[in-house]
């Protein structure tokens, strides 16, 4: 199993099977090789089955049509519309600032929060029903609260919109397959 080891300035250590089926590991900078290949091994189970669920998923794919450099282009134009006024309305509801604001293509992530409040978002949000979009944005802007996804993290999110898991669900369903529609 190619194992990929990232170092950062985070408390805790994190396992993620990517759709390749390889392991990346974002761990701290003072953890050892020996403790890093520790919580590999204590894990191996659950990485065994991420990686099961991934190539099931993949035998069962259906080909989605990739989507031309310009229609990548549209759904950016688009978000840069769309995305700021949710970002101010919501930022004001939870009572939270904010940094700028960049729109991306990317394959693995919807949104993301820095430490210094800036928020990037994926352009493929809005092949996504308009409550999906808010939820991303809500998730993002209570990172400002909450740079982790504790308890009080996910109590933030409910306090704006208690029915966040259904739209969490619907990500986990059908945002795979948008993500497939990203060129390369």
């Amino acid at each position: 199993m190619k194992l990929e080891v990232i170092r950062s300035k985070r408390k805790t250590i994190a396992i993620q099977v990517c759709p390749d089926c390889h392991i990346r590991v974002r761990a701290p900078y003072g953890l050892t090789n020996a403790e890093i290949n520790a919580f590999v091994k204590e894990k191996e189970k659950w990485i065994e089955k991420h990686i099961r669920i991934i190539q099931e998923r993949q035998e069962q794919e259906v080909p989605v049509e990739k989507m031309s450099l310009q229609e990548i282009q549209e759904l950016a134009d688009r978000a840069l519309q769309v995305l700021p006024s949710k970002v101010q309305f919501y930022a004001g509801k939870i009572g939270v600032d904010y940094g700028r604001i960049t729109i991306r293509n990317q394959k693995t992530r919807w949104g993301s929060c820095s430490g210094k409040g800036n928020l990037n978002f994926n352009c493929l949000l809005m092949l996504a029903p308009e409550p999906v979009q808010d939820y991303v944005v809500i998730h993002e802007l209570c990172h400002r609260k909450e740079m982790n996804h504790s308890q009080k993290f996910w109590a933030e999110i409910a306090k704006i919109m208690p029915d966040y898991q259904e739209k969490r669900k619907w990500l986990k369903e059908h945002g795979e397959e948008i993500m497939r529609r990203m060129l390369g």
